[in-house]
C-alpha cells in the first residue's frame, strides 16, 4: 500500500520516558499520520493490557443484562446511560446517504460527577450525574478507573498536538483541566449478512477533539483515506 494508505503506529514511550527532543520527533510524526490519513495507532502508551481486558469484560457484564435491566438506565438528555439496538440513525456523514439505523447497542458514560455538584444541581447540559446499572458489583469502579486512565493519557498527547501545529506545547493544557469526554462501550452483534445501507455504526467523522479507542482482537473497523478508499484497520489484541 502507498503512505497515505497504511495506518501510521507512533511509539510514545520516549516521549513518556521525557528523552531529549522525543517531543517534538513524535509531534512530527503526529503531523504526518494525521494529515496523510487522520488515524493513527500508539504503542507503550502506559495503559495495561489487565486495564483494557477489565474494561472489555465490563462493556460484556452489562450488555449480557437482560433488556429490561438495560433499559432501566435508559439514554437520557444529557447522552449518558443505555442506547438500545438501532436507537439512532446517524445522518451527519459526508460519504454515504444513511437511512437505517446503526446496528449496535451502547452504554454512555461522561465524567463521574456527585449528585451535589453544582452542575448536576443546576441540570447543566451534558454535566449530569452518570446513571448507572443496579447489580453489577465492581461496575462503576471499573469503568470510572478506566475513564481517569483514559483522561491521564489524553492529557500526555495534548502538547504532542500543540507541537504539531507549531504551537507551543502548553497550548491545550487549560482547556482540558475539567473537560468533558464520553465513554462509549458499544456492543455489535454479529450480522448473517450485509445489507444495503446498513451498518454496524454509519460512516462518520468524530466531532469531539480526540477520540481514543482500546485494541481489539476482533476485525471490523475501516479508516477511510485522503484518496476516499477504505481500508481495513487490522485487529489488534
Amino acid at each position: 500500500m502507498s503512505v497515505g494508505e497504511t495506518i501510521p503506529v507512533l511509539d510514545l514511550g520516549p516521549y513518556l520516558a521525557g528523552e531529549s527532543g522525543a517531543l517534538d520527533r513524535t509531534a512530527q510524526e503526529l503531523r504526518f499520520a494525521l494529515t496523510q490519513i487522520g488515524f493513527y495507532f500508539v504503542t507503550n502508551h502506559g495503559i495495561s493490557g489487565e486495564r483494557i481486558r477489565d474494561i472489555y469484560a465490563q462493556a460484556a457484564r452489562f450488555h449480557a443484562q437482560p433488556l429490561d435491566r438495560k433499559m432501566d438506565v435508559r439514554i437520557d438528555k444529557h447522552n449518558v446511560g443505555y442506547l438500545p439496538m438501532r436507537g439512532d440513525t446517524l445522518r451527519t456523514s459526508t460519504v454515504q446517504t444513511v437511512t437505517k439505523a446503526n446496528l449496535n447497542e451502547a452504554f454512555f458514560v461522561a465524567r463521574d460527577l456527585p449528585s451535589d455538584h453544582p452542575d448536576v444541581i443546576a441540570d447543566r447540559r451534558f454535566r449530569s450525574a452518570n446513571l448507572w446499572p443496579r447489580d453489577l458489583p465492581g461496575f462503576r469502579d471499573s469503568v470510572v478507573a478506566y475513564c481517569d486512565a483514559m483522561e491521564r493519557l489524553a492529557q500526555k498527547l495534548m502538547p504532542l498536538y500543540a507541537r504539531a501545529l507549531d504551537l507551543p506545547a502548553a497550548y491545550f493544557d487549560a482547556a482540558f483541566q475539567d473537560c468533558q469526554y464520553k465513554l462509549r462501550m458499544t456492543h455489535y452483534p454479529p450480522q448473517d449478512a450485509p445489507v444495503v445501507d446498513e451498518f454496524g455504526i454509519a460512516p462518520h467523522t468524530d466531532t469531539s477533539f480526540l477520540t481514543l479507542l482500546a485494541p481489539n482482537d476482533v476485525a471490523g473497523l475501516s479508516i477511510r483515506t485522503q484518496s476516499g478508499k477504505w481500508i481495513d484497520a487490522p485487529a489488534i489484541p
